[in-house]
């Protein structure tokens, strides 16, 4: 399974690299900021499945850092958990109406901590609300936004296929197939941070398939960047000889013997409202 990213928005030295140590240590991928401004940002490039958030950062209020995050397409469904001294009832009631999953007091109990970030991390993929091998928004989530863009302008419902998924699965098996479903959810988002908007949206519909609804001026830019830098990337999943060669040999020596290409993205424009009637569920 693909490691679990982990972002700290803490300006406290000793805090911050002691929160790094110890869930680097328990397996999850940590990044770390400084500043809210900055958190912001990485929010955005790397789709982290938890924020831990300071109020009291040295650019802005972290009250005004959820509220951002919360008011962005793009982050507005990232669980966030406050870790802080302020420990007054008005500040953690100001934080949970603001959007927070969770509020710690500092001093804190490591082990506390871990626990309620596995938790919030695990009801958030248990509610069918994130997809747990990519972190991403899925099923009603995606359906939600959709349905939310659908009398706006000005934006486009893309569908990316990892095309070659299956033979890859079948030639390196499902862990492997995890990693490869983490690096196209990787690209996407990183190529959407740096050509789309702060409004796009990324969530994964089903096998191997993920959407983006982007508001992006240049759509050509956004799903050449996504295509090339998924194909260039994609090689370090597959052993020295398959990677040289461009694909991978199925079945060898048999009638069934099969070449099958490296995986690759391919985008499409799709009509939200045809697939909305194609995927909404009815109940009388």
């Amino acid at each position: 399974m693909p490691k679990k990213r982990l972002l700290i928005i803490e300006d406290d030295v000793d805090v911050s690299e002691m929160l790094m140590a110890y869930f680097e240590s328990q397996g999850y991928e940590v990044y770390h900021a400084e500043e809210g401004a900055e958190g912001i940002a990485l929010s955005r490039a790397k789709l982290p499945n938890l924020i831990l958030l300071d109020i009291m950062l040295p650019d802005m209020d972290g009250f005004d850092v959820c509220k951002a995050l919360r008011t962005t397409t793009l982050t507005k469904y990232i669980p966030i958990t406050f870790l802080t001294q302020r420990d007054g009832r008005a500040d953690k009631v100001a934080g949970l109406e603001l959007g927070a999953d969770d509020y710690l007091t500092k001093p804190f109990d490591i082990e506390e901590l871990r626990l309620r970030v596995q938790g919030s991390i695990r009801r958030a993929t248990r509610d069918h609300l994130h997809e747990p091998r990519t972190g991403l928004p899925s099923g009603s989530l995606i359906q939600a936004e959709m349905t939310e863009l659908l009398n706006e302008e000005g934006w486009r419902f893309l569908e990316i296929v990892l095309n070659g998924f299956s033979a890859f699965r079948e030639a390196y098996g499902f862990l492997a197939a995890d990693e490869g479903l983490a690096l196209a959810s990787q690209v996407l988002t990183e190529m959407v941070a740096q050509h789309g908007t702060p409004h796009d949206f990324i969530g994964y519909l089903e096998e191997a398939r993920f959407t983006v609804f982007t508001h992006a001026g240049q759509l050509d830019q956004l799903t050449a960047a996504v295509a090339e830098c998924f194909t260039e990337r994609v090689k370090t999943l597959y052993n020295f000889v398959d990677a040289e060669r461009g694909y991978v040999v199925l079945r060898a020596g048999t009638d069934q013997e099969a070449h099958e290409p490296l995986m690759s993205l391919q985008v499409q424009t799709l009509d939200p409202y045809t697939y909305l009637m194609e995927h909404t569920t009815y109940v009388d």
